[in-house]
């Protein structure tokens, strides 16, 4: 056979598998209405593995690799299919279609505004960018900066997700986990570290440095080049720079903001000591209710799987099958579970697309719990 003649023979075959899976689809939807009316489940595992079993006895050890992998697929497009017959308008899509309809569409410009830190502090810098005209109240914690906004006291808070050099900030992703808020924005904002001390201070005089510990993390190149130095975290760089102002000595330095050097009278003995030149943080403007503003094209999502083989692949697939752009994955293990993850996702997707609504229904089937984080717009 001539090799034109095998393509030609695959086309043939694919356009009888492609009639095939439009009949089963069909049936499926049949099936669908069959279990709402006699308030069926949707997922049936038993006759799945029962199923993937037949066919493999069917076509022999060799191919059984191909067809569970195939009718896993299958498998998964039905239940989505089904999921999203039987559920309708389900309560979060409910949720997110008030939200775009009675979301203000002018967004806030002096609201108060909870940030974690003191005067100085990169989440202020943040918090600027966001709200320029905002009323800023600092709190001493990450934690504070939740029960603020959980409890009324501030409209919003602000608070650090990641770091282009140092990676994630741990501590907020397990809190995101505990409490319950929405992300209304985001902004990344540049960071260059210097190396602040009391006035008159000499560089070489300097035995002790403070910072928040993601800072000392995005200048590690620098601080191992220092001899006999002791490093200390602290709660934030801002904290750092105030901490030496009030100290009055000559042998302690900040890694901090140079806008902190003024505010605190500082001198700056060296700039820019972080790794990269390109270091950037990445902070979330968080509220109690969900609001999705104008434009809002990116989502967060929280997901708990399934402890099985392939559950994080069926989850992929969805994204891929309805052409959304996933931007980040990260894990958190669960507590108090047997090795059980949370996966964190960032979606670059317009809430006004279809296909963005549609991926709930079709999660629904592969996740054991879905956390919608808020839709919502980042400043660069």
């Amino acid at each position: 056979m001539e090799f034109s003649d095998m393509r030609t023979s695959i086309d043939k075959i694919d356009l009888q598998i492609t009639d095939l899976i439009v009949k089963r689809m069909k049936l499926s939807d049949e099936i669908a209405a069959y279990k709402a009316k006699h308030n069926l489940p949707v997922h049936d595992p038993q006759r799945e593995r029962q199923k993937l079993a037949d066919i493999a006895a069917r076509v022999g050890d060799d191919m059984a690799q191909v067809t569970d992998a195939l009718f896993s697929v299958i498998f998964d497009l039905s239940r989505s299919r089904q999921n999203r017959i039987i559920s309708g308008d389900s309560p979060l899509k409910k949720m997110i279609r008030e939200a775009i309809a009675n979301t203000d569409p002018q967004f806030p410009t002096r609201p108060l505004v909870a940030c974690q830190g003191v005067e100085g502090a990169y989440s202020q810098l943040a918090c600027e960018r966001i709200f320029p005209s905002g009323n800023i109240m600092y709190f001493s914690s990450f934690e504070s900066v939740f029960s603020a906004v959980g409890q009324g006291l501030c409209r919003y808070g602000i608070l650090p997700i990641e770091n282009s050099t140092a990676g994630s900030v741990s501590r907020i992703y397990d809190l995101m986990m505990e409490q319950d808020f929405y992300i209304i924005r985001s902004c990344r904002v540049k960071v260059d570290h210097c190396l602040l001390a009391k006035r008159g201070t000499k560089f070489e005089n300097i035995r002790e440095i403070i910072s928040h510990e993601q800072a000392i993390a995005q200048c590690q190149g620098f601080l191992k080049t220092l001899k006999n130095v002791k490093i200390t975290t602290c709660a934030n760089t801002a904290e750092a720079a105030a901490t030496v102002a009030k100290s009055g000595r000559d042998d302690l330095a900040a890694l901090s903001s140079q806008s902190c050097a003024g505010l605190y009278g500082l001198d700056c003995l060296v700039r820019s000591v972080q790794d990269k030149g390109s270091n950037y943080t990445r902070f979330i403007c968080i509220s109690k209710e969900l609001e999705i503003y104008p434009g809002a094209n990116r989502t967060s999502l929280m997901i708990v799987l399934p402890n099985r083989c392939g559950s994080l692949y069926h989850a992929l697939s969805r994204f891929f099958a309805l052409g959304i752009n996933l931007i980040k994955l990260e894990s958190r293990p669960l507590a108090n579970t047997d090795f059980e993850f949370m996966f964190y996702f960032d979606l670059d997707t317009p809430v006004y697309s279809d296909h963005f609504l549609r991926l709930f229904d079709d999660l629904e089937g592969a996740v054991t719990s879905l956390k919608y984080l808020g839709s919502y717009t980042e400043i660069v």
